[in-house]
Protein backbone atom coordinates (compact mmCIF):
# COMPACT_ATOMS: atom_id res chain seq x y z
CA UNK A 1 0.00 0.00 0.00
CA UNK A 2 1.33 3.02 -0.95
CA UNK A 3 0.74 6.63 0.88
CA UNK A 4 0.34 10.10 -0.29
CA UNK A 5 0.29 12.92 2.35
CA UNK A 6 -3.06 11.80 4.18
CA UNK A 7 -4.38 9.90 1.23
CA UNK A 8 -4.20 6.87 0.79
CA UNK A 9 -3.65 4.74 -2.61
CA UNK A 10 -4.39 0.89 -3.17
CA UNK A 11 -4.52 -1.59 -5.47
CA UNK A 12 -5.33 -5.76 -5.88
CA UNK A 13 -1.90 -6.49 -7.40
CA UNK A 14 1.53 -7.62 -6.01
CA UNK A 15 3.57 -4.37 -6.25
CA UNK A 16 6.13 -5.78 -7.91
CA UNK A 17 4.50 -6.94 -10.92
CA UNK A 18 5.75 -4.81 -13.29
CA UNK A 19 2.72 -2.32 -15.62
CA UNK A 20 2.83 -3.06 -19.35
CA UNK A 21 5.61 -1.42 -21.57
CA UNK A 22 5.08 0.97 -23.97
CA UNK A 23 1.97 0.95 -26.52
CA UNK A 24 0.45 1.73 -29.79
CA UNK A 25 -0.56 4.81 -28.55
CA UNK A 26 -3.49 5.52 -31.32
CA UNK A 27 -5.78 2.28 -30.13
CA UNK A 28 -8.01 2.98 -26.99
CA UNK A 29 -6.61 1.76 -23.74
CA UNK A 30 -7.91 0.72 -20.30
CA UNK A 31 -6.20 -0.20 -16.74
CA UNK A 32 -4.85 -3.71 -16.52
CA UNK A 33 -6.18 -3.81 -12.93
CA UNK A 34 -8.54 -2.18 -10.53
CA UNK A 35 -7.05 0.79 -8.16
CA UNK A 36 -8.53 2.39 -5.38
CA UNK A 37 -7.26 5.39 -3.12
CA UNK A 38 -9.16 7.37 -0.53
CA UNK A 39 -8.82 10.98 0.28
CA UNK A 40 -10.81 14.23 1.46
CA UNK A 41 -13.53 15.63 -0.21
CA UNK A 42 -12.46 19.64 -0.99
CA UNK A 43 -16.15 21.08 -0.26
CA UNK A 44 -17.44 18.56 2.34
CA UNK A 45 -14.73 17.45 4.34
CA UNK A 46 -15.55 13.90 4.60
CA UNK A 47 -13.21 10.86 3.56
CA UNK A 48 -14.26 9.71 0.31
CA UNK A 49 -13.31 6.62 -1.52
CA UNK A 50 -12.54 6.04 -5.14
CA UNK A 51 -11.97 2.84 -7.36
CA UNK A 52 -10.61 3.17 -11.00
CA UNK A 53 -11.62 -0.25 -12.55
CA UNK A 54 -11.35 -1.40 -16.68
CA UNK A 55 -13.78 -1.19 -19.01
CA UNK A 56 -14.43 -2.15 -22.17
CA UNK A 57 -13.64 -1.32 -25.65
CA UNK A 58 -16.03 2.14 -26.21
CA UNK A 59 -17.49 2.42 -22.61
CA UNK A 60 -15.89 5.63 -22.18
CA UNK A 61 -15.44 6.76 -18.81
CA UNK A 62 -18.42 6.39 -16.39
CA UNK A 63 -19.09 7.61 -12.78
CA UNK A 64 -21.19 5.70 -10.46
CA UNK A 65 -22.03 6.50 -7.18
CA UNK A 66 -21.66 3.45 -4.96
CA UNK A 67 -23.21 5.44 -1.92
CA UNK A 68 -26.84 5.87 -3.49
CA UNK A 69 -28.68 2.20 -3.84
CA UNK A 70 -29.58 1.78 -7.56
CA UNK A 71 -28.15 5.08 -8.74
CA UNK A 72 -27.77 4.83 -12.64
CA UNK A 73 -24.28 5.63 -13.84
CA UNK A 74 -22.79 8.87 -14.62
CA UNK A 75 -21.35 9.66 -17.77
CA UNK A 76 -18.45 11.96 -18.20
CA UNK A 77 -19.91 14.17 -21.32
CA UNK A 78 -20.20 17.75 -21.62
CA UNK A 79 -23.89 17.74 -21.99
CA UNK A 80 -24.02 15.87 -18.47
CA UNK A 81 -22.32 19.24 -16.59
CA UNK A 82 -24.98 20.72 -14.22
CA UNK A 83 -23.15 22.65 -12.38
CA UNK A 84 -19.76 24.81 -12.62
CA UNK A 85 -19.40 26.79 -9.52
CA UNK A 86 -16.10 26.30 -8.80
CA UNK A 87 -15.46 23.15 -9.99
CA UNK A 88 -17.01 20.76 -12.60
CA UNK A 89 -19.75 18.67 -11.72
CA UNK A 90 -21.53 15.92 -13.60
CA UNK A 91 -25.33 14.35 -13.39
CA UNK A 92 -27.53 11.97 -14.73
CA UNK A 93 -31.60 11.75 -15.52
CA UNK A 94 -31.78 10.50 -11.68
CA UNK A 95 -30.56 13.44 -9.72
CA UNK A 96 -27.53 11.37 -8.80
CA UNK A 97 -24.23 13.76 -9.01
CA UNK A 98 -20.22 13.94 -8.75
CA UNK A 99 -18.25 17.26 -8.26
CA UNK A 100 -15.21 18.12 -8.74
CA UNK A 101 -14.18 15.35 -11.63
CA UNK A 102 -11.74 17.92 -13.68
CA UNK A 103 -8.68 16.76 -11.88
CA UNK A 104 -8.96 13.33 -12.27
CA UNK A 105 -10.38 13.64 -16.26
CA UNK A 106 -7.29 15.34 -16.50
CA UNK A 107 -5.00 12.63 -15.34
CA UNK A 108 -7.05 10.25 -17.69
CA UNK A 109 -6.90 12.18 -20.62
CA UNK A 110 -2.77 12.58 -19.51
CA UNK A 111 -2.37 8.73 -19.14
CA UNK A 112 -4.65 7.92 -22.20
CA UNK A 113 -7.38 6.14 -20.41
CA UNK A 114 -10.13 5.89 -22.98
CA UNK A 115 -12.39 3.15 -20.96
CA UNK A 116 -12.63 3.24 -17.11
CA UNK A 117 -15.32 2.57 -14.77
CA UNK A 118 -15.16 5.28 -11.86
CA UNK A 119 -16.45 4.15 -8.30
CA UNK A 120 -16.98 6.61 -5.78
CA UNK A 121 -18.80 6.75 -2.91
CA UNK A 122 -19.91 10.12 -2.19
CA UNK A 123 -20.62 13.35 -4.25
CA UNK A 124 -17.10 14.46 -4.66
CA UNK A 125 -13.84 13.17 -5.90
CA UNK A 126 -11.46 13.15 -3.69
CA UNK A 127 -9.29 15.81 -4.15
CA UNK A 128 -6.07 14.77 -2.57
CA UNK A 129 -3.33 17.09 -3.09
CA UNK A 130 -4.91 19.29 -5.56
CA UNK A 131 -3.20 18.17 -8.38
CA UNK A 132 -3.88 15.64 -10.86
CA UNK A 133 -0.09 14.13 -10.06
CA UNK A 134 -1.87 11.32 -7.44
CA UNK A 135 -4.10 10.07 -9.73
CA UNK A 136 -1.79 9.79 -12.67
CA UNK A 137 0.20 7.52 -10.09
CA UNK A 138 -2.68 5.80 -9.30
CA UNK A 139 -3.00 4.84 -13.54
CA UNK A 140 0.26 3.86 -13.28
CA UNK A 141 0.02 1.73 -10.88
CA UNK A 142 -2.81 0.01 -12.33
CA UNK A 143 -0.91 0.17 -16.21
CA UNK A 144 -2.71 -0.33 -19.21
CA UNK A 145 -3.80 -2.47 -21.73
CA UNK A 146 -4.33 -1.98 -25.03
CA UNK A 147 -7.83 -2.46 -26.81
CA UNK A 148 -8.67 -4.20 -30.11
CA UNK A 149 -10.90 -0.43 -31.32
CA UNK A 150 -9.13 2.84 -32.36
CA UNK A 151 -9.13 5.62 -30.43
CA UNK A 152 -11.76 8.18 -31.81
CA UNK A 153 -10.20 11.98 -32.23
CA UNK A 154 -12.68 15.23 -32.46
CA UNK A 155 -10.96 17.54 -35.40
CA UNK A 156 -11.18 21.15 -35.12
CA UNK A 157 -12.40 22.13 -38.58
CA UNK A 158 -13.07 25.71 -37.78
CA UNK A 159 -12.71 28.54 -35.47
CA UNK A 160 -15.05 28.65 -32.33
CA UNK A 161 -15.33 30.99 -29.33
CA UNK A 162 -17.37 31.68 -26.68
CA UNK A 163 -17.17 35.37 -24.67
CA UNK A 164 -18.42 36.22 -21.17
CA UNK A 165 -17.38 40.36 -20.42
CA UNK A 166 -13.00 39.90 -20.04
CA UNK A 167 -13.36 36.21 -20.48
CA UNK A 168 -12.95 34.40 -23.45
CA UNK A 169 -11.85 30.47 -24.61
CA UNK A 170 -11.64 28.96 -28.38
CA UNK A 171 -11.01 25.97 -29.72
CA UNK A 172 -9.31 26.65 -33.59
CA UNK A 173 -7.81 23.96 -36.16
CA UNK A 174 -4.66 22.59 -35.52
CA UNK A 175 -2.29 19.39 -35.83
CA UNK A 176 -1.94 18.85 -32.51
CA UNK A 177 -3.64 19.12 -29.10
CA UNK A 178 -2.60 22.36 -27.54
CA UNK A 179 -4.16 24.34 -24.49
CA UNK A 180 -3.02 28.32 -23.34
CA UNK A 181 -3.81 30.00 -20.58
CA UNK A 182 -3.78 33.70 -20.10
CA UNK A 183 -4.74 34.70 -16.17
CA UNK A 184 -4.94 38.45 -14.61
CA UNK A 185 -5.24 38.97 -10.67
CA UNK A 186 -5.01 41.28 -8.44
CA UNK A 187 -1.98 40.27 -6.91
CA UNK A 188 1.57 40.83 -7.12
CA UNK A 189 2.28 36.68 -7.23
CA UNK A 190 -0.05 35.98 -9.26
CA UNK A 191 -0.47 38.87 -10.97
CA UNK A 192 0.15 37.97 -15.15
CA UNK A 193 0.50 34.86 -16.51
CA UNK A 194 0.36 32.81 -19.83
CA UNK A 195 1.81 29.42 -21.24
CA UNK A 196 0.96 27.48 -24.07
CA UNK A 197 1.38 23.61 -23.29
CA UNK A 198 1.50 21.35 -26.49
CA UNK A 199 0.25 17.69 -25.22
CA UNK A 200 2.33 15.39 -26.51
CA UNK A 201 5.35 13.08 -25.37
CA UNK A 202 4.76 13.11 -21.68
CA UNK A 203 4.48 16.80 -21.34
CA UNK A 204 1.09 16.88 -19.02
CA UNK A 205 2.88 14.95 -16.48
CA UNK A 206 5.87 16.88 -16.83
CA UNK A 207 4.95 19.98 -17.01
CA UNK A 208 1.15 20.27 -16.02
CA UNK A 209 0.41 17.09 -13.88
CA UNK A 210 1.39 18.79 -10.52
CA UNK A 211 0.09 21.52 -10.76
CA UNK A 212 -2.48 22.60 -7.58
CA UNK A 213 -5.29 24.41 -7.33
CA UNK A 214 -4.96 27.60 -5.86
CA UNK A 215 -6.93 30.71 -3.53
CA UNK A 216 -6.93 33.37 -1.57
CA UNK A 217 -7.07 33.13 2.44
CA UNK A 218 -9.82 35.41 2.05
CA UNK A 219 -11.54 33.37 0.04
CA UNK A 220 -11.33 30.17 1.87
CA UNK A 221 -12.51 31.87 4.66
CA UNK A 222 -15.60 33.02 2.95
CA UNK A 223 -16.43 29.19 1.57
CA UNK A 224 -15.74 27.88 4.89
CA UNK A 225 -18.31 30.40 6.32
CA UNK A 226 -20.70 29.50 4.17
CA UNK A 227 -20.18 25.47 5.05
CA UNK A 228 -18.21 25.25 1.83
CA UNK A 229 -14.25 24.57 1.17
CA UNK A 230 -14.22 22.51 4.80
CA UNK A 231 -11.78 20.12 3.06
CA UNK A 232 -9.36 22.82 2.00
CA UNK A 233 -6.49 23.03 3.38
CA UNK A 234 -2.56 24.07 2.57
CA UNK A 235 -1.96 20.09 1.95
CA UNK A 236 -4.27 20.21 -0.99
CA UNK A 237 -4.05 23.70 -2.30
CA UNK A 238 -1.69 26.65 -2.85
CA UNK A 239 -3.19 29.12 -0.59
CA UNK A 240 -2.33 33.19 -1.03
CA UNK A 241 -2.55 35.98 1.76
CA UNK A 242 -0.88 39.54 1.52
CA UNK A 243 0.97 38.64 -1.68
CA UNK A 244 2.85 35.86 -0.13
CA UNK A 245 2.70 32.11 -0.75
CA UNK A 246 1.35 30.53 2.32
CA UNK A 247 2.29 26.88 1.61
CA UNK A 248 6.01 26.23 3.60
CA UNK A 249 7.37 24.22 0.24
CA UNK A 250 6.71 27.02 -2.09
CA UNK A 251 5.30 26.62 -5.58
CA UNK A 252 6.10 23.67 -7.55
CA UNK A 253 6.40 25.69 -10.61
CA UNK A 254 7.10 29.26 -10.95
CA UNK A 255 4.11 29.97 -13.03
CA UNK A 256 1.79 27.34 -10.88
CA UNK A 257 -1.36 29.46 -11.23
CA UNK A 258 -1.35 29.32 -14.85
CA UNK A 259 -0.64 26.30 -15.05
CA UNK A 260 -2.99 24.75 -12.69
CA UNK A 261 -6.00 26.64 -14.96
CA UNK A 262 -4.26 24.33 -18.01
CA UNK A 263 -4.60 21.00 -16.04
CA UNK A 264 -8.89 22.19 -15.52
CA UNK A 265 -8.54 23.12 -19.07
CA UNK A 266 -7.66 19.27 -20.41
CA UNK A 267 -9.80 17.72 -17.82
CA UNK A 268 -12.81 19.69 -19.01
CA UNK A 269 -12.10 19.30 -22.55
CA UNK A 270 -12.04 15.53 -22.03
CA UNK A 271 -15.61 15.73 -20.97
CA UNK A 272 -16.20 15.98 -25.19
CA UNK A 273 -15.48 12.10 -24.92
CA UNK A 274 -12.36 11.97 -27.12
CA UNK A 275 -8.53 13.36 -28.01
CA UNK A 276 -9.60 16.73 -29.44
CA UNK A 277 -7.11 17.74 -31.88
CA UNK A 278 -7.15 21.85 -32.14
CA UNK A 279 -6.05 24.44 -30.54
CA UNK A 280 -7.43 25.47 -27.17
CA UNK A 281 -6.96 29.31 -25.59
CA UNK A 282 -8.84 30.13 -22.63
CA UNK A 283 -8.75 33.87 -21.41
CA UNK A 284 -9.40 34.36 -17.80
CA UNK A 285 -11.57 31.65 -18.45
CA UNK A 286 -13.06 28.64 -16.05
CA UNK A 287 -15.11 25.83 -15.91
CA UNK A 288 -18.22 27.36 -17.03
CA UNK A 289 -16.87 29.02 -20.17
CA UNK A 290 -15.25 25.78 -20.98
CA UNK A 291 -18.21 24.13 -20.61
CA UNK A 292 -20.31 26.78 -22.95
CA UNK A 293 -17.46 25.81 -25.70
CA UNK A 294 -18.37 22.95 -26.21
CA UNK A 295 -21.52 23.04 -26.26
CA UNK A 296 -21.08 25.79 -29.16
CA UNK A 297 -18.97 23.20 -30.97
CA UNK A 298 -21.00 20.53 -30.84
CA UNK A 299 -23.99 22.34 -31.78
CA UNK A 300 -22.29 23.45 -34.87
CA UNK A 301 -21.85 20.56 -36.91
CA UNK A 302 -20.01 22.33 -39.80
CA UNK A 303 -16.85 22.62 -37.00
CA UNK A 304 -16.00 19.61 -36.17
CA UNK A 305 -15.99 15.59 -37.55
CA UNK A 306 -14.98 12.62 -35.51
CA UNK A 307 -12.20 10.80 -36.96
CA UNK A 308 -10.41 7.70 -35.98
CA UNK A 309 -6.41 6.87 -35.20
CA UNK A 310 -5.20 4.34 -38.20
CA UNK A 311 -1.60 4.49 -37.95
CA UNK A 312 0.68 3.81 -35.20
CA UNK A 313 2.51 6.57 -33.38
CA UNK A 314 6.28 5.96 -31.76
CA UNK A 315 5.50 8.86 -29.33
CA UNK A 316 6.27 8.29 -25.66
CA UNK A 317 3.41 7.67 -23.14
CA UNK A 318 1.64 9.29 -21.43
CA UNK A 319 0.66 11.60 -24.14
CA UNK A 320 -2.48 13.67 -25.82
CA UNK A 321 -1.56 14.72 -29.51
CA UNK A 322 -2.44 13.06 -32.50
CA UNK A 323 -1.29 14.17 -35.86
CA UNK A 324 -3.31 14.70 -38.67
CA UNK A 325 -1.28 12.14 -40.82
CA UNK A 326 -2.30 9.28 -37.93
CA UNK A 327 -5.82 9.72 -38.74
CA UNK A 328 -8.25 8.73 -41.43
CA UNK A 329 -11.74 10.69 -42.56
CA UNK A 330 -14.24 8.15 -41.08
CA UNK A 331 -16.86 9.51 -43.47
CA UNK A 332 -14.84 8.24 -46.12
CA UNK A 333 -13.78 5.24 -44.81
CA UNK A 334 -17.17 4.51 -44.77
CA UNK A 335 -18.21 5.51 -48.03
Amino acid sequence: MNHIGQDTISSDFDPATPVAPALNSLKQKTLLRTMNCVGIALHSGEKVSLTLRPAEANTGIIFRRTDIPGSKEIVASWDNVVDTRMCTTIGNDDGATISTVEHLMAALAGCHVDNVYVDVNGPEVPVMDGSAQPFVFLIECAGLQEQDAPRRVIEILKPIQVEIGDKMAELVPSDTFSVGFEIDFDSKIVAKQSITVTMINGTFKKEVARARTFGFMHEVEQLQAAGLGLGGSLDNAVIVEDDKVLNEDGLRYDDEFVRHKVLDAVGDLYLSGGIIMGSFKGVRSGHALTNQLLRALFADQSAWRYVDCEEDDSQAEPELAVKSADIVDLAAASG
